[in-house]
Formats: C-alpha cells, structure tokens, sequence
C-alpha cells in the first residue's frame, strides 16, 4: 500500500457525530468554540495519487463551559467530490471550484472557509456542512492560498493565488467586514509552488523557491511539481501599501512549506523562521508522499533528480514519517540588500505557530512539531527549546490565549494526538506544555494538516 494512506494517515470511511465526549481532567471554560482541523481523506475505493490530493476532511470538537458537546467529521463537498468534475476542462481553463479542499480551516467575518491552494474557499456552516464556493461577489478569480494571513491590527485578511499560467502570482486583501479591497500582480519568473508567505506591519514576505510547475508531469496525472536547481531561490519584501517594488533577496537553495513568522527588527530589516527543507531532503520526502522522485518519473526533471533518486524508498519513508525540516531564521536588510541565514536548531520540525495576536510582529516564542511524535516549544529570546513526547502521533499546535493574558505564552495548546488505542483532542498549558485535559474522540482521526480554534464569537 501507498505510504500516505496507512498507518497514521490511513483514511476513514465514513463520516459521524457523537456526543458528550468524555473528559479527562478539566476544559478551560473559556474554551467556548470549535476546534476545527482539515485534511486529505479519500473516498473508498478511490485512493489518491499523493497524499496532498485526497478530498478534504474537516474534524470538529466543540467545547462549551467544559464541556466537550460533539466531535463530527465532514468531508468538504466541492464538485470535484460530488461530481467528479476535472480541475482542467476540456478547453483547458480552469474550474476552480473542483478542487479538493484538504488543507486548512479558517473563520473570517463570521464565515468558516475551508482552504486549498489550488482553488476557491469552500463556505462551510458552523457544524462543518458545506454551502459552497466563494469568490467574494465575483471578485477573486485566482486560486486562494491555504495560508492567509490576518493582521492582528486590522482584521484584514492577506492572502495569494498562483497559478501554472500567467500570472503566476497575485496579492490580495479581504477587509476585516469580508470585502475583497484589493487584487495586485506580482512579477515571478514562473510557475512555482508557493504554499506559505508571511506578513510584517509594513511588508509582505514572498517565497520564490525552486518547487516548480511541469506541464509533463500533469500530463500523467502526478502531483506537476519538481526541483529545478536552475531557477533559483529568494525571498521577496513587498510594501503592504501602494505599488513599490518588491526587494528580492538570494538565499541558499530550499524548499519551505510552513513559515513561523515574519516582523520588522527595528534596524531596517526583516526577520522571518520557517521549517527549511534543502534540496535532497525535499526530494526524498516528496518521493515519499507521492510526487516524482526520480528522473525517469519526472521527465525532465533537472539537475536535483540524481539526488533524488538516490535518496531511494528507505529514504523517502523516512522523511516522510519523520520530516527533515529543520527551524531556520533569515534577516533581510533592506539598507543593504543582504539576506543572512541561519539554523536555529538541528531537530526535524514542521507546522510552526505562534499567538495570532503577534502574526508581523515581534514575537518570543514558537510551538512546532517534531518527527510527528513531539512538541517542541521554542524562546527565540533565549534561544532555548522545550520538547514534549505523546508516544505516538500527534498533530499541528494551536494557541489559543487565555482570558486577559499577560504574557505571551500564557494560554493553550490544542491538538490532536493518535496512537493505536485511538485518538483525542489534547488541551496543553503553553506556558510548559503540561496536559491540563484530554477529550477522547470516538473514532481515530488521520494525520492532516492545518486547524483553527474558532471562538463561538467568530461564527454566526
């Protein structure tokens, strides 16, 4: 079988809802919304030919003055699920809307979106049934990315589209009330994969690194993305205002899926951390997953393929179990136009985050995953790490902060964490990662991707 769909990331088959979880220990009853988490979960008899193409599953628990009320879990019916409908139409245009939306789950003015970078928000109700797609009254006509961004300081919500033809990038911004304010092209070189990119109070971060679109490998129906040594890597800073120049820096060749975070540093630079992949890791954890791993599968595949290829299968199911991202830190000096790098800590992590209230803005600490079996907390003003292990499987962490918080760390952490007895919904002390409750959730819950904690203030 695929290694993307058994063991952790193994599909269920069917959607349920149960109610009144049981409860170790005690809720928080501040908690008083919904955990929400998306990922890739196949229809039966339908597996996917990489683990990112699997139809979207959205997993909910919703808490209430301590209380765990229902755990449901919804694939997203988009009309590549209900329909089967082509991304491609014979035209060669593109549906947006028959996409699988796998990746993300998000709230903005009151409407819960479930994201994937290829296509359009999916509306979902508050109990994870699916309205539609949405394109802001006809507005946005790009692919939305998985990874919007909200600035803390004015509710609105930046976000990009790529595309494999022109352009190939494109900005946008959603006001805090919902409105699409404002589309601006950006000039890349190409098509690449851009899955992330970051903010800061006066800036966009962009990520123009060498995961790069081919026509060949669409063809045969893979994920269409390889390594391209010959286009190049850089980071870009963008104003957030008017129609300046982006400054694009050169940085060593990487690949980033995940960014912490960006922030302005006083000294007329930019501070961005991100889990960084170098070429042979990307490739063998892309062969791994589903995509093209060697030169005879990519075609023209480009000087990483022998790289690739010997990374072998041993080593792609590694990193795919494992990850081989490690937490790295680059400084962008605008006065001077250099970028400096450097690895913050040699463990494998993935799935940054941080305190939404400090998303551009300078911040202490991070939470990651490490080798999908730990938590690792990190003082990026220490530079001290604290790490935590669940014995098995366990997901992406979401802060969540306490009630009149008055530090950055105080609140908490929610995940979801897997082994063979079954899976749970975990409520973590940020401040040292200590379990202060756990809802057991009636069915196991596959590895996947990115979740919210969406305050009942956020839903309507």
């Amino acid at each position: 079988m695929d290694l993307w769909l058994e063991g952790h990331r193994a599909p269920v088959p069917d959607e349920t809802t149960a109610h009144d979880l049981p409860v170790a220990g005690a809720l928080p009853p501040e908690l008083n919304g919904r955990y929400l988490r998306n990922g890739p979960n196949p229809k039966p008899g339908e597996p996917s030919a990489h683990w990112f193409t699997g139809h979207g599953m959205v997993h909910g628990v919703r808490l209430r003055d301590g209380r765990a009320e229902w755990y449901r879990n919804r694939w997203v019916r988009t009309r590549r699920f209900t329909d089967g409908t082509p991304f491609v139409r014979a035209d060669g245009t593109l549906d947006l809307t028959s996409v699988q939306a796998n990746t993300h789950v998000v709230a903005h003015d009151g409407t819960v979106y479930a994201l994937v970078e290829a296509g359009l928000p999916y509306e979902l109700t508050p109990d994870l049934d699916t309205v539609g797609p949405c394109d802001f009254g006809g507005l946005l006509t790009t692919a939305m990315t998985a990874h919007p961004k909200r600035d803390p300081r004015t509710g609105d919500l930046l976000f990009f589209g790529y595309g494999f033809i022109p352009p190939h990038l494109t900005y946008h911004r959603l006001s805090a009330d919902g409105k699409l304010v404002e589309s601006r092209e950006v000039a890349v070189p190409g098509p690449t994969m851009m899955h992330d990119f970051a903010i800061t109070e006066n800036h966009v971060v962009w990520l123009d690194l060498p995961m790069v679109f081919d026509l060949e490998l669409a063809g045969r129906g893979a994920m269409p993305f390889r390594w391209d040594d010959s286009y190049g890597a850089r980071l870009g800073v963008m104003p957030r205002v008017g129609d300046g120049p982006v400054r694009w820096f050169d940085v060593d060749p990487c690949y980033v899926f995940h960014v912490g975070n960006a922030y302005e540093n006083g000294r007329g630079g930019v501070v961005l951390t991100g889990a960084r992949y170098r070429d042979a890791d990307i490739a063998a954890l892309w062969g791994g997953i589903g995509g093209a791993s060697s030169r005879t599968e990519a075609g023209t595949a480009g000087p990483a393929a022998p790289r690739a290829a010997a990374a072998g299968a041993g080593a792609a199911s590694v990193a795919a179990a494992s990850g081989t991202s490690r937490l790295h830190r680059w400084t962008l000096d605008l006065a001077t136009g250099r970028a400096s790098e450097e690895v913050l800590d040699d463990r494998d992590v993935e799935f940054p985050t941080l305190d939404d209230g400090r998303t551009g803005l300078p911040h202490r600490y991070l939470y990651t995953v490490a080798a999908g079996s730990s938590l690792v907390k990190y003082d990026l003003r220490t530079g001290t790490a604290a790490e935590r292990g669940f014995g098995g499987h366990v997901g992406e962490a979401v802060f969540v902060p306490a009630e009149d918080a008055r530090s950055e760390d105080e609140g908490w952490l929610l995940t979801i964490a897997s082994d063979r007895a079954g899976s749970r919904l975990l409520v973590l002390d940020a401040a040292d990662l200590s379990e202060r409750a756990r809802v057991e959730l009636p069915r196991r819950v596959p590895a996947g991707f990115h979740g919210s904690w969406i305050p009942d203030s956020d839903v309507r």
